[in-house]
């Protein structure tokens, strides 16, 4: 194996708006993965992607990259409805997998892909990043050390943008069945959040709903209508008992960020971030042991794996995220945290346990 694992990357069109804010400016500057090949969807943006990224090889057909034997690992930052064909393809070729989250459309596809990643034994990475980050990597730690003794409460409120309005090249995501809107992506991301550092659910109470069911083309100056959700509540107990709570909302106007507090016998954790947990600001981590004054707590580097000089930013979890994973790939085998194919396959159970909750109007264990 080379010395940096030699990535292939599906989704490399330079216009890319997530990729472009943090994957490949995270791989630009890793020190264990490079961009050997890029692929899209058209020869042209290919090849206009290899030369901007000073790629090797540059592909069409994921399914030509992913048979490549001058790769090691395959990448794949598309759309959601687009993750399972490019995942599976690699998979069968044997290669190594990063995969944004959600892992598919829907779990049986994420459960479908993790099963071939195992059978082929390979390692997967997914998108998860809330899970590398340091403060949050951090304030695990401190649950697990009895900063806060018995964890009595925690709750986890994140309201981002949700604009009325948007050109018909992003109305896509109206379509609830294509599993990309605020119940998969950003609730999913904020309640991963909350089962990393505090641990799993037990039981939920859950109200899912749209609160805006017409979005404006500011394009076509046409209304269409959505079944995505766009605000997600939940409450429920935790298996090691305390309570717990959750709202995630797309909010029109000066959304107010992302604020997670745990609440112990012998003291309390605040996390604080002005957009959500998963981006790669560093997230304000304050704490108070029997006091009812908050003080802020340095992050200590150990939570780091990145160099010093990386970009700060959406690259920051991103470049976590690709050290993790390259670790796995030459050690043949991953470490927590690293969010493997698996963790994803939990979640997007425990989703579909959240949305069942809500439909059903019923409590449910959380299997």
């Amino acid at each position: 194996m080379a010395d940096k694992i030699r990535l292939g990357f599906v989704g490399a069109n330079i216009n890319s708006t997530w990729a472009g804010q943090s994957h490949f400016p995270a791989l630009l500057a890793s020190p264990d993965v490079e961009m050997t090949a890029v692929c899209t969807t058209r020869a042209e943006s290919a090849e206009e992607a290899r030369q901007h990224f000073g790629a090797k090889l540059a592909f069409h057909d994921f399914r030509e990259m992913a048979a490549s034997d001058e790769i090691d690992a395959v990448a794949v930052v598309v759309r959601v409805p687009s993750h399972y064909e490019p995942t599976k393809a690699a998979l069968e070729a044997g290669k190594h997998v990063l995969t944004e989250w959600p892992l598919g459309r829907t779990t049986a596809e994420a459960e479908e892909l993790a099963a071939l990643a195992r059978a082929k034994g390979v390692q997967t990475a997914v998108g998860l990043q809330s899970r590398v980050s340091p403060a949050l990597g951090y304030v695990k730690e401190l649950i697990e050390d009895r900063y806060v003794g018995e964890m009595l409460s925690c709750s986890v409120n994140t309201f981002r943008d949700g604009p009325l309005e948007r050109d018909s090249g992003r109305t896509w995501q109206r379509d609830a069945s294509l599993g990309a809107n605020t119940l998969t992506i950003a609730t999913g991301h904020v309640i991963d959040a909350l089962r990393f550092v505090a641990g799993d659910f037990a039981q939920v109470a859950c109200m899912v709903t749209t609160q805006v069911p017409q979005w404006y083309e500011t394009d076509t100056q046409q209304f269409v209508d959505t079944d995505s959700p766009d605000n997600v509540r939940v409450s429920g107990r935790l298996a090691s008992g305390a309570a717990a709570a959750v709202h995630v909302g797309a909010a029109p106007w000066a959304g107010s960020g992302y604020r997670m507090e745990i609440y112990g016998r012998e003291g309390t954790l605040v996390v604080t971030g002005s957009v959500s947990s998963q981006r790669g600001e560093m997230l304000r981590v304050r704490g108070a042991q029997r006091s009812h004054q908050l003080q802020d707590l340095e992050i200590p580097q150990r939570f780091v794996y990145v160099p010093d000089d990386f970009p700060k930013g959406d690259p920051f979890n991103i470049g976590q995220l690709y050290t993790l994973f390259a670790q796995a790939i030459r050690n043949g085998e991953s470490r927590a945290p690293m969010p493997t194919f698996d963790t994803a396959v939990g979640l997007h159970r425990f989703i579909d346990t959240i949305k069942e909750a809500s439909d059903t109007g019923r409590e449910l264990a959380v299997g």
